[in-house]
């Protein structure tokens, strides 16, 4: 697939891996760590950007424990009517941006966020949009947090591939966030691995 195709596949997407999808799931043990971290490192009036927000599960459990100055992206429009219908408090108090973070990302200024964090996004970025990795380190200006697919479930991963197949419908590429974001000025905090995902903490140094 080339970066358009892999951007409409996400812009259009509906039944699994839609927005509804996820918030029918609901908040989950990324939920919770993202909730844990954001309590030790910073305050609840930190500002914080979910690149990739979708319906907006993440943010509604930070929205729950307190913290107000939330912002979020997502490529597919629909994801902002599932928010309100699902999350319409977090709806009505966040600041939400309807784009591909390839179109989006270079408008925030600098240091825009102390907190930037995705889920299950960075994962789906196209080789030829790697770019987009070093405007995500220049917005976030203390913490940046990725929870991504690095093999940890049965099907995906394996070996020294470089991108696999999920459902047989859209790639997931797989690639070493720790290198990625020291090479662009930040230390690893934390590596937490889930049955799911392996959630990285990074703080700029």
């Amino acid at each position: 697939m080339d970066p358009d195709d892999v951007r409409a596949d996400w812009a259009d997407r509906s039944g699994k891996y839609s927005p509804e999808y996820y918030a029918d799931i609901g908040p989950n043990v990324v939920s919770e760590t993202l909730t844990d971290v954001l309590d030790h490192y910073v305050g609840t009036d930190a500002t914080i950007l979910e690149i990739g927000c979708g319906s907006g599960r993440h943010l509604a459990a930070l929205l729950g424990q307190g913290y107000e100055n939330l912002s979020g992206i997502d490529i597919n429009d629909e994801a902002f009517e599932v928010m309100a219908d699902q999350y319409p408090t977090l709806h009505d108090r966040g600041t939400f941006h309807i784009g591909a973070i390839e179109e989006l990302v270079s408008e925030f200024d600098t240091a825009a966020f102390d907190v930037v964090y995705t889920v299950e996004t960075l994962q789906h970025i196209h080789p030829d949009d790697e770019w987009v990795f070093e405007e995500i380190a220049r917005i976030a200006g203390d913490i940046l947090i990725t929870a991504e697919n690095e093999g940890n479930s049965p099907q995906r991963g394996r070996g020294e591939t470089a991108v696999s197949q999920v459902d047989d419908e859209f790639p997931l590429y797989h690639r070493n966030w720790k290198t990625i974001f020291a090479e662009l000025g930040f230390a690893q905090l934390i590596r937490e691995p889930t049955k799911r995902d392996t959630i990285r903490v990074f703080r700029t140094v």
